[in-house]
């Protein structure tokens, strides 16, 4: 089933990118600078060193995977119904606001994957490269934050 969800949640991403390029159809041959262009659809770091790029998002979503999986845990009393959904998308925001600066905060592969593959195949006027050799951080290192803060969750027995 891993393999679907992958496959949905980037088609998604891509889908929701291509939506996203539809409503500024306009205003991209308007608008001069690529840069910009580029972070309609994907994250860039504020700083390129990919060592704390990556640790950045592992930090991130090991944080994000851990209180969501708290939130959640059938160990404690939950939140009441409804309210996990927003908790956990106030932990979003927090992470955004707090971590967010230096990487952009991708938090989930497909969140960078799939507009960073719809950035590099719609028709944007004057658009610079997708930046392939950065998409390898938003991607693997979301991954390895929510491995370990699983691993830490199956350890801690929540």
């Amino acid at each position: 089933m891993v393999g679907w969800f992958i496959s949905a949640q980037v088609a998604g991403a891509i889908l929701g990118a291509t939506l996203v390029w539809m409503h500024y159809l306009p205003h991209w041959r308007e608008t001069p600078d690529p840069d910009r262009k580029m972070a309609c659809f994907c994250t860039s770091p504020a700083i390129r060193h990919y060592g704390a790029n990556f640790l950045s998002e592992i930090i991130g979503t090991f944080i994000l995977v851990l209180l969501a999986g708290a939130i959640f845990s059938k160990m404690v009393t939950g939140p009441a119904p409804g309210l996990g959904p927003y908790l956990v998308g106030s932990v979003v925001w927090g992470i955004g606001l707090s971590l967010g600066g230096t990487t952009g905060y991708a938090i989930n592969p497909a969140r960078d994957l799939g507009p960073r593959i719809a950035h590099a195949v719609l028709p944007i006027a004057k658009k610079r490269p997708s930046d392939w050799a950065y998409a390898w951080v938003p991607v693997l290192g979301p991954l390895a934050g929510g491995a370990l803060a699983g691993a830490f969750i199956r350890l801690a027995h929540f």
